[in-house]
């Protein structure tokens, strides 16, 4: 088994900032009074609340300043974090990546929503080209696969892959936004991805779903588990700096998460100009579940405890991290 050495801090603020010089153009940046929040995303389906709650206004109503930071994946926007160059994270980002963080940086960060998915919300999927001869996951045993960039995202593929039957494959980190070309390229025989890869894919004719849910049936045992692989977040030190202004935001992105909740297919046109989705096909994209700080049964925290573990015992964490700590508290 391949061990990963956990970032120091030091190492983590280092690369932080080329990344984010590089990656960090802001998307869209909404001017108001007061303290500046800054909020790292990355385009895919689950960051959904987000997406609603800056283009309806809402943070604009709760009196505070949201400045959108888009970013190429999860692991770029825990860096930010950690090196204070961002105060948040939308729904999407990946959990896992979080919980390296905090190990780096012990009581960093405080998740205040997560977006749970599973074979009914979809939001993890193994994608393979549309002519693919693949009936199962086996069937790529020995392949050349893809995944998004991040620890996170390549943790997952390899285990999801091997737990599936498809052992000795490859995994190829890419940016999500070239799953489906690689994939139509040849260049990949399969690929680990999220939504709204698999949706794109399957509406240009050039690829198709080999299996959802793979998260929740691979790692944590279930189909119908929730998968709590994606976390909206706020740095500790902004809490406690701007303890007003954190309850304002966190209240307005609660708005975001009941808005998309209630009116889902209303909500669903703000996944424009935030992901590769445009227009009609804004429609055909699964959603995940999100669940607030205040929500979490024990049984939710268990399943979110069981999907840190993973890490651990892959090696990729060198010790246990709690995520019962990482909640935040109100």
């Amino acid at each position: 088994m391949t061990q990963h050495t956990t970032p120091t801090r030091r190492h983590v603020l280092k690369t932080t900032a080329a990344a984010i010089s590089v990656l960090a153009a802001p998307a869209i940046v909404r001017a108001q009074s007061g303290t500046k929040i800054r909020v790292g995303y990355w385009p895919i389906a689950a960051g959904l609340p987000f997406y609603a709650a800056v283009e309806l206004g809402y943070f604009k109503e709760a009196g505070v300043n949201v400045e959108v930071v888009r970013l190429a994946g999860a692991q770029q926007i825990m860096e930010g974090m950690l090196a204070d160059r961002l105060d948040g994270s939308a729904n999407g980002t990946g959990s896992g990546n979080l919980a390296v963080g905090e190990l780096a940086s012990p009581g960093t960060f405080k998740i205040f929503c997560a977006n749970p998915s599973n074979l009914k919300n979809v939001l993890d999927e193994v994608i393979v080209p549309i002519n693919s001869t693949a009936k199962t996951m086996a069937d790529l045993k020995g392949k050349k696969v893809g995944s998004g960039p991040g620890i996170q995202n390549v943790t997952l593929a390899k285990t999801i892959f091997e737990r599936g039957g498809a052992t000795g494959v490859t995994v190829v980190e890419l940016p999500i936004g070239q799953h489906v070309a690689a994939l139509a390229a040849g260049q990949i025989d399969g690929c680990y991805t999220l939504e709204p890869t698999g949706t794109i894919g399957r509406l240009n004719g050039t690829t198709r779903v080999l299996e959802a849910g793979v998260i929740s049936k691979y790692v944590l045992g279930d189909p119908m588990a929730p998968w709590f692989g994606g976390s909206a977040a706020l740095t500790s030190t902004f809490i406690k700096k701007h303890p007003d202004e954190a309850k304002k935001y966190i209240a307005a992105y609660a708005k975001g998460v009941n808005y998309v909740r209630t009116k889902n297919t209303e909500a669903r046109q703000y996944l424009k100009g935030y992901t590769a989705i445009e227009g009609p096909l804004t429609g055909e994209v699964p959603l995940a579940a999100y669940t607030m700080y205040n929500e979490f049964t024990a049984a939710d925290i268990g399943h979110f405890q069981k999907f840190f573990d993973l890490f651990t015992d892959r090696g990729v964490l060198p010790s246990r991290v709690m995520v019962d700590t990482m909640i935040y508290k109100g």
